[in-house]
């Protein structure tokens, strides 16, 4: 088996097969190219700017381009106020029937009137100090009530019973 030659790679400028040594240096074959001319870098450079310029005095600014890439802001006439405030919610479904208080139809499972132990077929009676004759008294007690505040709720069971329930409304997602 033949071992293996390691040879050396001629240096820059030489040709493959001479000796670099003394003597004359033999002409290259070929002449590099010419190198670009250093203008075109400084012309393009001010035909940008000059672009942006003319952009930025025609109204066309940077603030152009995000209101494509986002979309447009609100007029200042139609701008809302403010974000909408978060109401307290229960987490619960009530509906009226003939009797007084408001009838629970659904419970939100993991919400505050399930953890506060409502069931469906309990009635709520009063929310606090105000006494509950509909559902719309529920939902207007609520509206004045700000989420994380401790409730006590009087309610009458599906069972007949009567209890006293302490809820937390909150903000449900």
């Amino acid at each position: 088996m033949e071992q293996p030659v390691l040879r050396p790679r001629p240096m820059p400028g030489a040709r493959a097969g001479t000796r670099p040594g003394p003597g004359p240096v033999p002409p290259a074959a070929e002449a590099p190219p010419p190198a670009r001319p250093r203008g075109r870098r400084a012309a393009a450079a001010l035909l940008g700017a000059a672009a942006g310029l003319v952009l930025l005095l025609a109204g066309a600014g940077l603030g152009m381009l995000g209101a494509v890439l986002t979309g447009p802001a609100w007029p200042p006439g139609l701008a809302p106020a403010s974000a909408p405030a978060l109401s307290a919610r229960l987490g619960v479904e009530v509906t009226d029937d003939d009797r007084p208080g408001a009838l629970v139809v659904g419970v939100q499972a993991p919400g505050p009137g399930f953890t506060a132990g409502l069931r469906e077929g309990d009635r709520l009676l009063a929310f606090g100090a105000a006494r509950i004759d509909t559902a719309a008294d529920l939902a207007r007690a609520l509206a004045r009530t700000p989420p994380g505040t401790e409730i006590r709720l009087t309610v009458r069971h599906a069972s007949g019973g009567y209890g006293q329930l302490t809820a937390v409304p909150g903000v449900l997602t």
